[in-house]
């Protein structure tokens, strides 16, 4: 696949990104957004956009921490165990609103429309992109098309920008691939998007994969579980072919 560096001007900077299409642009579907988790834009997340991107589509992956300057390489091994590297990580994590990434999306958005992608739109995040790409869905609801997050956290939270109060925005299809055992995003919390999701009337499914830790989809994280990721993958093959037409 081709991957395009381009940078995206957005209200508080420019924003890097990656661009994945497909091997012939002509045979592009739709457009998706990827939200990154904690670590960053990295090889490992090059290699999920390219593999959507054989599926025909045009994946953006901008780097949502581009308001913090250069930043990294981050070893999503070992980064959260290495006192420096998360002390970190987690002031860029806590410096990043969601506020700030839903703005971000917008011009996200533009950007897949200056580059000719002016089709349907998917959004797919992982750990703390899993609220973003689901905050992005209510706040952009005629462009998003569908919405999944994968081992995303505080999805149904007690703030006030958590998604789940969102959900009446929310016009995509919702799919949300949870950790069997997940502290950021505990039992109460499923249930509770799941009654903000229903009472809304969002088509939406809540998957919990049972023996998956917080993280099992990225090759990369220490608990990257090869038959998990690939269930994962099955499960976002079939959300973006059946919405983003």
């Amino acid at each position: 696949m081709a991957k395009q560096d381009i940078q995206i001007k957005t209200r508080d900077g420019v924003a890097k990104a990656g661009l994945f299409r497909p091997a012939s642009a002509s045979s592009t579907k739709a457009g998706i957004i990827l939200y990154m988790d904690a670590f960053g834009p990295r090889s490992a997340l090059d290699a999920m956009a390219e593999r959507l991107a054989g599926d025909g589509y045009a994946v953006l992956v901008p780097d949502l921490f581009y308001r913090f300057g250069a930043y990294g390489p981050f070893d999503a091994k070992t980064a959260f165990a290495e006192e420096k590297s998360k002390a970190a990580l987690m002031a860029m994590v806590g410096g990043t609103t969601q506020e700030m990434t839903i703005s971000d999306s917008g011009a996200f958005l533009e950007a897949l429309a200056a580059e000719g992608v002016i089709g349907p739109i998917g959004t797919v995040g992982y750990c703390m992109g899993g609220a973003r790409a689901l905050n992005a869905a209510a706040a952009y609801p005629d462009r998003i098309k569908a919405a999944a997050s994968f081992h995303g956290g505080n999805l149904a939270s007690d703030a006030a920008d958590s998604p789940h109060h969102k959900a009446a925005a929310i016009k995509a299809r919702v799919y949300v691939g949870m950790a069997g055992v997940d502290r950021s995003f505990p039992p109460e919390q499923s249930a509770r998007l799941a009654e903000a999701l229903r009472v809304a009337e969002v088509d939406h499914v809540i998957e919990n994969y049972v023996g998956m830790a917080h993280g099992w989809c990225v090759s990369d994280h220490g608990v990257f579980d090869a038959v998990g990721a690939e269930r994962h993958w099955k499960r976002l093959g079939v959300l973006f072919a059946e919405t983003l037409i």
